[in-house]
């Protein structure tokens, strides 16, 4: 019997698995260091702040794996022999396999700043960063988080619900300037201190501060302030997790280098999630997309793959949502924060300073090419039919209330929204 083997239990490892056995008998093995049980990791927060428990973040029974036959090997993977096809684990257990799925996932930036190992130093990316939270929070007074990215604000909103003060330390200008265009990002900033949280643009950490017992004490930045604080959360971007693999022939960039059906440069080894990188990527996105539903549709190609129908990874249009603190975030298509050549804008934000839409267009042929909504929720089925059939801006302003859920708010105000977007769309033209 073909024994397929998977390193990791994340989203894209727990796929694989899950379709793998919906379509065949093979055996099947699922490898991770970090928990028993998969998870859900966008769920940590809410454990942290009181809304769930840690088993709830669990979507499946623990008889679940044994139901289906799947086994689970709790374990790290040190060592693969490619070419005999075998793991060896910490406890130097050897598996073999006959397939091989690697769905390792990311692990935080550290960018080699002294103190960056102290007792209080966390990330938010793993159930062990839970739990140091939990102990690290009993005696904190103050926080300080590095890197302004979405888990940066989730940690900030979770610290803040224990009444810890917090200090964010963004490089940018604005908050997620690199992603976000300007209005948005300056919402965010707002947003950011109306929450009682100390956002610091353009500064960054230099070294963390150690007590006599190996506790981070405080922080210095690139200023040359120091802040007293307890708790350090590094939210400065992810890293593939893949330094096992450097000595294994499997070809490496800053992940598993892998084409669209997911395969590496050897035979039956593939890649998924947040460790594999596209030798091309697809489209305008990002050649490494740490991002978790494209993680589960690598899990679902590479399934069906793996059991006889070669499937291409075909991820469709961009999206994506977030929450900021109470702002919910969507995006479809492409709207970048310096518009590309070709690329025009067109903005509206709501008097209240919390609701917004930018929507992008092709300024030669007029064809939408993404939207941002900010305390608006919109359906992804207009957006992903509009971008297919390539429907032009102004017939996606004309139509947005097809995309709204929020009809009391968003009908009282959408003759503004469109009279808005439209005057900067014929101001445009005429410029």
């Amino acid at each position: 019997m073909e024994h397929i083997v998977i390193i990791g239990n994340g989203i894209s490892g727990v796929t694989a698995a899950r379709h793998i056995r919906k379509q065949s008998d093979k055996k099947i093995t699922i490898i991770s260091a970090e928990s028993e049980y998969f998870f859900s990791r966008t769920a940590l927060m809410y454990v942290y702040m009181g809304h769930m428990k840690f088993e709830h973040t669990q979507p499946y029974e623990n008889d679940f794996w044994k139901k289906n036959k799947i086994d689970l090997v709790t374990g790290l993977v040190v060592q693969l022999n490619a070419k005999l096809k075998t793991l060896i684990l910490d406890d130097d257990t050897i598996i073999t396999f006959d397939k091989l799925i690697i769905a390792t996932g990311s692990k935080p930036n550290k960018f080699g700043w002294p103190g960056q190992d102290l007792k209080g130093v966390t990330g938010l990316y793993h159930k062990d960063d839970l739990e140091n939270l939990e102990e690290y929070s009993k005696t904190a007074k103050r926080a300080v988080i590095v890197g302004g990215g979405l888990i940066g604000i989730e940690l900030a909103e979770m610290l803040r619900s224990r009444n810890i003060e917090v200090t964010f330390l963004v490089r940018e200008k604005s908050f997620w300037g690199g992603v976000l265009p300007f209005g948005e990002s300056q919402m965010i900033n707002r947003h950011i201190a109306e929450h009682h949280i100390d956002l610091r643009l353009e500064t960054g950490l230099l070294k963390i501060l150690s007590d006599e017992n190996g506790n981070a004490r405080a922080i210095v930045t690139d200023k040359n302030e120091t802040i007293d604080c307890q708790i350090v959360g590094l939210t400065a971007g992810v890293t593939p997790n893949i330094d096992f693999l450097k000595d294994s022939g499997i070809e490496l960039g800053r992940g598993v280098k892998v084409n669209r059906f997911l395969e590496t440069n050897i035979k039956d080894i593939f890649a998924i999630g947040d460790c594999a990188e596209q030798h091309e990527a697809i489209g305008l996105r990002r050649s490494i997309e740490a991002v978790w539903y494209t993680g589960r549709m690598m899990g679902e190609a590479l399934a069906q793959t793996i059991c006889g129908k070669p499937t291409q990874y075909n991820p469709g249009h961009w999206f994506n949502s977030a929450k900021f603190l109470d702002i919910e975030y969507q995006t479809y298509g492409w709207v970048f924060a310096k518009p590309l050549e070709n690329e025009a804008q067109a903005y509206w934000e709501y008097k209240d300073g919390k609701k917004s839409i930018r929507v992008s267009y092709d300024k030669n042929t007029n064809e939408f090419l993404g939207i941002n909504t900010f305390g608006i929720r919109m359906r992804h089925e207009f957006f992903d039919k509009v971008l297919t059939d390539k429907k032009t801006v102004e017939y996606v302003i004309e139509h947005l209330k097809k995309a709204n859920f929020d009809p009391e708010f968003f009908t009282s105000h959408f003759d503004e929204i469109k009279s808005t977007l439209t005057q900067q769309l014929i101001e445009f033209k005429s410029a």
